[in-house]
């Protein structure tokens, strides 16, 4: 399985769900090929967001050496299942899309936890550190969904 995880800067929400899947793939044994990217080029090659290395730090996860990197056309024969973390992020993908088929492969994230609500990860980015825990524990709990569903 080779998910990746697209949110806007690729510095918040998808270093965070790249971490946690990673983390419950290596529990679980499962050898998948997770990544994670932004649509815009905000903060390419930059570490995850302070906020972000440090709630999964709390959580056992190290995803400090992660880089961003901007999600693009190749992404969609790359993998096999792309998770936008918010609607805002489906449609830059959408746009980015040249068929029908490739968008077949994108999902908002918060689907797996609440089936056709079209529900998007909030943004921490102007939040505070509390901000960051609530979605890091949404974001697991998606993980977790998506575990189950294919594991």
């Amino acid at each position: 399985m080779k998910i990746l995880f697209v949110c806007i800067g690729n510095i918040c929400r998808s270093p965070i769900a790249e971490g946690v899947m990673q983390d419950l793939c290596k529990a679980q044994n499962l050898y998948w090929a997770i990544d994670s990217a932004g649509t815009h080029h905000y903060h390419i090659g930059e570490a995850p967001h302070t906020d972000s290395q440090k709630v999964c730090k709390k959580n056992g996860i190290d995803i400090s050496k992660q880089k961003a990197r901007q999600f693009t056309k190749i992404d969609f024969d790359k993998f096999d299942i792309i998770y936008a973390l918010a609607t805002d992020v489906y449609k830059n993908i959408e746009a980015i899309s040249v068929n029908k088929a490739q968008m077949k492969k994108v999902k908002l994230l918060l689907d797996e936890l609440y089936p056709n609500q079209n529900k998007s990860v909030k943004d921490p980015w102007y939040g505070n550190y509390s901000d960051y825990e609530d979605v890091f524990e949404e974001i697991n709990l998606a993980c977790q969904a998506i575990l189950k569903k294919h594991a």
